[in-house]
């Protein structure tokens, strides 16, 4: 049976898929925590479901960047050889920048999956960071940029744009406070980030901007983590209103509500498997199902809802394991 990935195009540019939870923390018992944590849930969905981001702008002390950069190096490298790990370097202006690419990604960038570049204004600061990561020699490493000003959300598509690109966050806190009172506190809550006209449009800015260059778009955090019902519900009007395929945690109560939210139904699970092994029966050509007609458009996306499937660890019919069989091998090998 043909593969569904060898007849049917991607997205626009798609490059590629991540999980669909980020996880960051900047401590170092939390850091051990999201490592091991991490290690679990890979066991039990049988897929590295979230990435760990261990954190140099927020977890580095004033004046300990180097040594807590050198913690970053030890814990990416003693992770198992399943694990995603990133790490959230300083911005290029901070005097401790290079020095975080240097010891970071010169000693662990082969166990890096990505690194984080916040506080983003144009693709000048990508060029900077692109150069950094040449001279330590982790030259092929992608960057995940967070856009936190009016000035970078309006260059958004230029910065989706740059080829060493794979992902961009919304920096919500700092875009709100960026507006001097503009924005009332409660555009920072998770209602009123959903509401705002102004972070809507920005929102909606990323994700776009994201879609038409095949990038990831990634949800900026929910504050209020102990309130699992409206973190669950965040998540979704994150997924299924502003076209968001990705979302940060930053704390481990929020991953598993944030999994449940970007992944599909069983129902859809059901739908898209039918209509799949319908099509790929007919060799992929228009089929009549359910008295709907089904094409290669109505197939890419089935096949998408599929993927999700998978990338967030739930359970698959029979008939399209099959599909998943050499990417699950080599997970098991690799965990």
């Amino acid at each position: 049976m043909t593969h569904p990935s060898d007849v049917l195009l991607g997205a626009q540019a798609q490059a590629g898929f991540l999980p669909v939870c980020d996880h960051y923390s900047g401590v170092e018992a939390r850091m051990r925590k999201s490592l091991q944590l991490q290690a679990e849930l890979t066991e039990e969905f049988g897929a590295c479901v979230f990435d760990v981001t261990l954190d140099c702008e927020d977890g580095a002390p004033v004046g300990g960047e180097a040594e807590h950069a050198a913690l970053v190096v030890e814990l990416a490298n003693a992770a198992g050889p399943g694990a995603r790990v990133a790490v959230r370097v300083h911005p290029v202006d901070h005097p401790a920048f290079e020095q975080d690419i240097a010891i970071i990604a010169g000693q662990a960038g082969r166990r890096l999956c990505h690194v984080m570049l916040p506080k983003v204004e144009s693709s000048n600061d990508i060029d900077a960071a692109v150069q950094a990561l040449d001279a330590a020699g982790a030259g092929h490493l992608q960057l995940h940029v967070l856009l936190e000003s009016p000035a970078a959300v309006h260059r958004a598509f230029d910065i989706a744009s740059h080829t060493s690109v794979q992902s961009i966050s919304f920096g919500l806190m700092d875009f709100v406070s960026a507006h001097g009172g503009a924005i009332p506190s409660v555009g920072m809550g998770i209602d009123g980030q959903f509401t705002h006209p102004l972070v809507v449009r920005a929102k909606l800015e990323i994700a776009s901007a994201c879609h038409a260059n095949g990038k990831v778009p990634s949800h900026c955090v929910v504050t209020e983590f102990k309130d699992k019902a409206a973190m669950l519900a965040a998540a979704r009007r994150a997924a299924d209103e502003f076209g968001f395929t990705r979302m940060w945690s930053i704390h481990p109560d929020q991953i598993r509500p944030i999994l449940e939210a970007f992944a599909p139904g069983e129902h859809e699970i059901e739908i898209a498997s039918d209509v799949l092994v319908a099509a790929a029966a007919a060799d992929w050509a228009p089929i009549s199902h359910r008295h709907k007609l089904e094409d290669r458009a109505s197939y890419r996306y089935y096949w998408q809802v599929l993927q999700r499937a998978h990338r967030t660890g739930r359970r698959l019919p029979e008939t399209v394991q099959p599909w998943f069989e050499h990417e699950n091998t080599s997970r098991r090998q690799a965990v």
